[in-house]
């Protein structure tokens, strides 16, 4: 048995699908598209090898149209990167004329190939994934050791982006299992972090933020992008949801809870029925992530939908540009919340209180409650004030709060019992 035998996969029942997120990483395609400017040919592409001695094209890069895309099988010996990788040819081809072996392979005539320069992909542990490859229709003989030593460079990079992909595959089922054990809602607890008036300094609302089991020593955003990557994203949302309903009933007279919702749990229409079975007064839903364009009429019909159930709070993203702010106006919130980006640092920043200063007018002219998130020091919350802005919340006021020391705090910043 060769050497190459033993650092091949094996392959003995079909290969893993390959994730949705692998085939459209952006990384990869970038990828390709640079070796392709660099070195000067008409075509890369990432391809893998698979059961039954096969070969398959995972990514194409190439401004024509090729009877090879991504999904693309063929036996592996009728490919350059095999052949390479079995040491019969070098990786760097300037004219396959030059090469009996490479004239001869069918593909040479029939894509045509006239130059080429490839290397395998080899993982951290030693095994060949596949192949990255590079090649232009006319022979090439400017192509050299550079040239090579360049697709080398960019090949590690798609090993990385490979290797991550291979361990979130790996990953996925225990992920799954972990995120399937909160669904019941008895391993999520929800903390709350005070609002408070900066004109009056007491407390108006509260956040609800939701936290699991140190299982993984992961902090709540991993468990809800795991939750995504495994399919229950919005199960998961709304199980938090419904526990973070529970402590409402807990807050003073007269204080609100906001509970973060992503635009799809919202658009999906699974929120609106869980209020309408839960009614709890005082209550604002907080828009957590910026909504794309095609998202936004749908998004915009749930939301009329549960106004009467809540009011709505969208985050005001720095540098979301023009259609960030037809998105704010569209969607008509009864609160705006600004970035933290823009409160760290005010003090010696002149651009983020102008742009705090806009924020303060458009939130004027909707009508809108502005809160500034993010505040840890008495000289951000004396310019907020000074700016015109409603609320503040932060770690200057108090860190996210188990309920019962939620409550006092509450009480003892001067609000009344219900």
């Amino acid at each position: 048995m060769s050497q190459v035998a033993y650092i091949l996969p094996q392959c003995p029942s079909p290969a893993s699908r390959l994730t949705d997120e692998f085939i459209n990483d952006p990384g990869i395609k970038s990828i390709l598209a640079s070796v392709r400017e660099h070195i000067g040919v008409e075509i890369a592409f990432v391809s893998r090898y698979i059961e039954d001695a096969k070969r398959e094209l995972t990514h194409v890069s190439s401004d024509h149209d090729l009877h090879m895309g991504p999904g693309f099988q063929e036996p592996r010996e009728n490919s350059y990167c095999w052949h390479i990788l079995q040491g019969s040819l070098p990786e760097l081809i300037p004219d396959p004329a030059d090469f009996p072996l490479a004239k001869d392979l069918s593909i040479t005539k029939s894509l045509p190939v006239g130059c080429h320069i490839s290397t395998p992909l080899r993982l951290a542990d030693g095994t060949v994934w596949g192949s990255f490859c590079a090649m232009g229709h006319h022979p090439d003989h400017t192509l050299n050791m550079r040239d090579l030593a360049i697709l080398k460079s960019f090949a590690s990079l798609v090993t990385e982006r490979i290797e991550s992909a291979l361990e979130k595959d790996v990953s996925r089922p225990e992920a799954r299992a972990l995120v399937e054990s909160m669904l019941d809602g008895h391993g999520v607890s929800t903390f709350q972090q005070p609002i408070i008036s900066l004109e009056t300094g007491k407390p108006v609302g509260v956040e609800c933020l939701s936290r699991f089991p140190d299982l993984t020593k992961r902090g709540p955003d991993a468990w809800f992008e795991d939750a995504e990557l495994v399919g229950l994203g919005k199960e998961l949302e709304l199980t938090a949801v419904s526990c973070a309903l529970d402590t409402v009933a807990h807050l003073p007279e007269g204080v609100y809870a906001t509970i973060n919702v992503s635009p799809a749990t919202v658009a999906s229409g699974a929120l609106r029925k869980l209020l309408q079975d839960t009614p709890t007064a005082s209550l604002v839903i907080e828009i957590t992530e910026h909504c794309q364009a095609n998202d936004l009429s749908k998004l915009a019909r749930e939301i009329a939908a549960i106004k009467p159930y809540a009011r709505i709070a969208l985050k005001k993203d720095v540098g979301i540009g023009y259609a960030g702010l037809r998105h704010i106006v569209d969607l008509q919130p009864d609160i705006l919340k600004m970035d933290m980006v823009l409160t760290r640092g005010i003090e010696g920043d002149p651009a983020c209180k102008a742009m705090t200063a806009a924020l303060v007018h458009l939130a004027h002219e909707l009508n809108c409650e502005l809160i500034a998130e993010g505040i840890e020091t008495e000289g951000e919350e004396k310019i907020m004030r000074e700016l015109g802005v409603d609320c503040g919340q932060g770690y200057y006021y108090a860190r996210p709060l188990p309920i019962v020391a939620a409550q006092r705090f509450l009480l003892d910043r001067g609000a009344q019992p219900r």
